[in-house]
């Protein structure tokens, strides 16, 4: 049996710069960084051995592997050649809220069946091959940095270039600054789990705007703007950068936001927060603030939502356990 466990994620600033409808054009570049909460996959070989057993959401009992019901696996065990197996997958978070879910899975599992075939992949490799799966084979209206932040780990500056490649770079800091940025940040589950597609199909129709592009561009400035501060040590911007990143950000798809969490964000400014966003793609899930610790008690008072501790992690997708391959 092997093991894997691949973070999540929590974007910052610049996303939606990272899809190709955008930075093939002009270049894209996003902020984020992963958190210790995880998507845990296993697999080892099914008594079965003409059979394929899958256990996530659901459970699938298949002898062709073409039969699949989960398009992610059934694509990456035919890119593979892999079956006759078993796989489960276990999250510590609901699908659907803005913290990267589908990607991790994806990489984890790419992780999990390279590992099991006794194959070496960089982390670089790694995220390349998630989107090639994500983006290229199953047509889903992405863009890279789930793929990569999941695959890297920690917290790091993206930059999408317009032939595609991508490069990295790490954010270094003073551990008392990493510490009091951690502090800082207060993540509430909103509800509302939701599907990204169809709010990143809009945004990805609206790459045609003029509007819409110039808005992405100063979001691309802002995180920049985001790096140079932290590389500084300097987080008396941040949350001025995340609020005006997050008004930029409501005008690229009207599902990004609505009434009921433009009154959310009111509130949390007017008890404390300097700034913040909801994180994934919009209309639900996780919304994280930036609000000096010592306010938080009123901001969480006022908010009345269900606040999820979290600490930055730096190993990204990593394998966990290896048994003996017993069949």
């Amino acid at each position: 049996m092997i093991i894997t466990k691949t973070p999540f994620r929590i974007s910052f600033c610049g996303g939606g710069s990272d899809l190709p409808s955008f930075y093939e054009k002009y270049g894209g570049c996003v902020l984020n960084t992963t958190i210790n909460r995880y998507m845990y996959i296993s697999i080892h070989p099914y008594f079965d051995p003409n059979k394929t057993s899958l256990k996530y959401s659901k459970s699938e009992l298949v002898d062709d592997i073409s039969k699949i019901e989960h398009k992610i696996i059934r694509n990456v065990l035919t890119i593979k050649k892999v079956s006759g197996v078993e796989i489960t997958s276990t999250a510590d978070i609901p699908q659907g809220t803005g913290l990267g879910s589908s990607s991790s899975f994806t990489v984890g599992l790419l992780h999990t069946i390279s590992c099991y075939q006794g194959k070496y992949i960089s982390k670089a490799q790694l995220a390349e091959m998630a989107c090639e799966v994500e983006i290229n084979n199953l047509k889903s209206p992405i863009g890279k940095q789930d793929q990569y932040a999941a695959s890297f780990g920690g917290l790091n500056f993206f930059y999408f270039r317009k032939d595609g490649t991508v490069s990295r770079s790490p954010i270094i800091m003073e551990r008392e600054t990493v510490c009091e940025l951690q502090n800082n940040l207060a993540l509430f589950y909103i509800g509302h789990a939701r599907s990204a597609n169809e709010i990143l199909d809009e945004q990805n129709k609206n790459m045609e705007d003029p509007q819409k592009i110039r808005a992405l561009i100063e979001m691309c400035i802002l995180a920049e703007n985001m790096k140079e501060s932290l590389e500084s040590n300097d987080l008396s911007s941040f949350g001025k950068i995340l609020n005006e990143s997050w008004n930029l950000k409501k005008s690229l798809a009207s599902g990004i936001s609505n009434p009921t969490i433009d009154q959310i964000y009111e509130i949390a400014l007017q008890n404390g927060a300097l700034g913040g966003k909801l994180l994934g793609a919009g209309g639900g899930g996780f919304i994280l603030f930036y609000c000096e610790k010592e306010k938080q008690n009123r901001l969480r008072e006022a908010l009345g939502f269900k606040q999820m501790d979290f600490r930055f992690e730096y190993e990204g997708s990593s394998v966990i356990y290896v048994g003996d391959k017993y069949w």
